[in-house]
């Protein structure tokens, strides 16, 4: 019998039989995991199995390729932050919606743990999370090994005037070294530079160009997999923010 335990925010669950549940969760020491957790439609446990909540989470399995059981513990819910605020729930279903279509299962990302749940913690706060979002996925890239460079340009080697990033390295462009190529390059704007004002416009933007890259890089590697209907859902309700 193969068991260990771990801390873990809840991405998805689908019942399973009668009374069970078989749950995904992003783990800190073992990355993307599922399992069944018998009882899950109970009175006692289904109120702990919703997305972001927070788990102490115990896996068993005879073998380590088999599913597994998983017994759980609520640690901290996140319902509260997401009902009746149509930002929060839009955000943490993309969120979880994308860990479980990026991340491969069983792999451990510490660090994108950590971040996740820090972003997580900001959830109803309309004034931080936006753009705390979109550093998270350009972490999220970095984590996949499609990381952006955009500290200069790939054509001059300057870094002044940095307003594309190149579709095919992920490298900013600077407006003299773009040239005749510029309808061709994805936008950089200074929001994620770290600088100009992070609009509601600015940052969903920013989003469509990191949405290039999880779709065009991370989910292509996988299978040419989709971006999650979610995330779309997401940076609309950004766009409108003032």
């Amino acid at each position: 019998m193969i068991e260990w335990r771990d801390e873990g925010a809840l991405l998805s669950a689908r019942t399973h039989g009668e009374t069970s549940v078989i749950i995904e969760a992003l783990t800190r020491s073992h990355g993307r995991v599922a399992g069944i957790v018998r009882g899950g439609i109970s009175r006692k446990l289904a109120p702990h199995i919703q997305p972001g909540a927070q788990l102490d989470l115990t896996w068993k399995a005879r073998l380590d390729e088999h599913l597994g059981t998983f017994t759980v513990e609520p640690k901290r819910s996140r319902t509260a932050q997401v009902m009746g605020d149509r930002l929060a729930l839009d955000g943490l279903n993309s969120l979880c919606a994308l860990l479980s279509a990026t991340l491969p299962e069983r792999e451990p990302h510490p660090a994108l743990y950590d971040r996740t749940m820090a972003l997580l913690d900001l959830l109803g706060d309309t004034d931080l999370w936006p753009l705390a979002y979109l550093q998270w996925e350009l972490a999220l890239l970095d984590e996949l090994g499609f990381g952006l460079d955009l500290r200069s340009c790939a054509v001059t080697g300057g870094n002044d005037a940095l307003i594309y990033i190149s579709p095919r390295s992920g490298r900013a462009v600077s407006a003299s070294g773009a040239g005749d190529w510029a309808d061709r390059l994805l936008p950089l704007p200074p929001v994620m530079l770290g600088s100009g004002d992070a609009t509601g416009a600015e940052i969903a933007k920013a989003l469509g160009t990191t949405g290039y890259f999880i779709e065009h890089r991370a989910l292509k590697a996988l299978g040419d997999r989709p971006l999650p209907s979610s995330r779309q859902r997401l940076v609309d309700r950004i766009a409108s923010l003032s």
